[in-house]
């Protein structure tokens, strides 16, 4: 099934700002919530949609990815969009109550308990052109908060429980009243938990958290290039109470190379060459990022002419094809001669300068 313009689904231009897409999305977001709609399948995924359009909009790595690539790659880079509803509205929960306030049909976000997906994490991987020419598999690293082993996230001693908060009545917010206004906020009993924590678990000291370096394997696929990210599902921070993990963004950084220059899926170099191979022509071995290849040097090249090896770049990430590599011939002045080399130059020189004097440049420029 083709996607649709994320542009289009939220009825926005591309030039469109961050507040413009934002309230766009509200209205979708009203227009068909589930809430509002029940059991009507079309209203639910237009909702869905829309959210999976807000959701790569207003992020401005998301929205440039898919500006440059499409809908192909973000898919390249990881992002799969929403699994369902609670996947949506742990990601926007404050949007949603920002849009709808805590009652009315805005208030799934509370009544599942609090549930809350957990942060996203990054990681940096630095890789090398190569590697980033034709994919590579790396091992990584990552510090982060995992459920406690000992009171399964829940933060209280083995053998007991947290405890209602009797204060919020486990809703996490109190209602107070300003004139003839009703404000709801955070209960300062619990911290907006919903619940009281008496005996804490001491390994992770009530927490329901701990620290762990996890190792991880990271596929890259080849063509990726600085900036761009892959997303590791539910590799992040841990969920509250029982919402979903977040998950893990590894950003590229793509290494200078000391031989080869990048620009876009070509691949730039430089090869000196000497003044007889110029003249003459010739056919010499060049390094490629696939090896060794042999490269046909035209009679007469001049000094920092290019020539081309037609799909020895970059492969493309989001289509076929790869890029080219681009040769910038350098010519070599050699700084010793033997004797016998100096004797040939001197009198190639020598004929050059009888070869100046009889051309017509010469001819035009002293008879003016």
């Amino acid at each position: 099934m083709t996607k649709r313009d994320y542009y289009e689904i939220l009825d926005v231009s591309k030039n469109a700002s961050a507040d413009e897409i934002k309230k766009a999305y509200r209205k979708m977001a009203l227009k068909y919530h589930p809430d509002r709609n029940p059991d009507d399948l079309e209203s639910e995924e237009k909702f869905k949609e829309a959210s999976e359009a807000y959701e790569v909009l207003s992020d401005s790595e998301k929205r440039g990815l898919y500006d440059r690539y499409g809908h192909e790659g973000l898919k390249n880079s990881g992002f799969s969009g929403f699994s369902g509803f609670d996947d949506i509205f742990s990601s926007f929960g404050d949007i949603f109550e920002d849009f709808f306030g805590m009652g009315g049909f805005g208030g799934r976000q509370g009544g599942r308990s609090g549930a809350r997906k957990g942060q996203d994490l990054r990681y940096d991987l630095n890789i090398s052109l190569r590697e980033a020419a034709f994919g590579v598999e790396k091992n990584i690293e990552v510090t982060k908060n995992v459920l406690c082993e000992t009171c399964k996230g829940s933060g209280a001693k083995t053998g007991t429980s947290p405890e209602t908060c009797s204060t919020c009545r486990g809703a996490g917010r109190v209602m107070q009243q300003q004139g003839f206004f009703s404000m709801a906020t955070s209960c300062p009993e619990c911290r907006g938990t919903g619940t009281i924590i008496k005996e804490p678990c001491k390994p992770c000291r009530g927490t329901g958290k701990t620290r762990q370096t996890k190792k991880l394997k990271v596929k890259i696929p080849a063509g990726v290039e600085t900036g761009m990210r892959l997303k590791l599902a539910n590799e992040g921070e841990p969920g509250e109470k029982g919402g979903p993990n977040g998950n893990l963004f590894v950003f590229i950084i793509e290494d200078e190379d000391p031989f080869f220059k990048r620009h876009n899926n070509d691949i730039i170099c430089q090869i000196p060459i000497s003044f007889s191979q110029a003249a003459l022509g010739a056919e010499i071995n060049i390094p490629t990022i696939k090896g060794e290849e042999k490269l046909k040097i035209p009679k007469g090249i001049q000094a920092n002419d290019l020539l081309t090896i037609k799909g020895a770049g970059i492969p493309s990430i989001n289509r076929n094809g790869r890029g080219d590599q681009i040769i910038q011939v350098i010519l070599r002045t050699p700084k010793k001669l033997s004797r016998k080399e100096q004797e040939l130059f001197q009198e190639l020189a020598k004929m050059e300068q009888e070869n100046e004097k009889n051309s017509g440049f010469f001819k035009t420029l002293f008879n003016q």
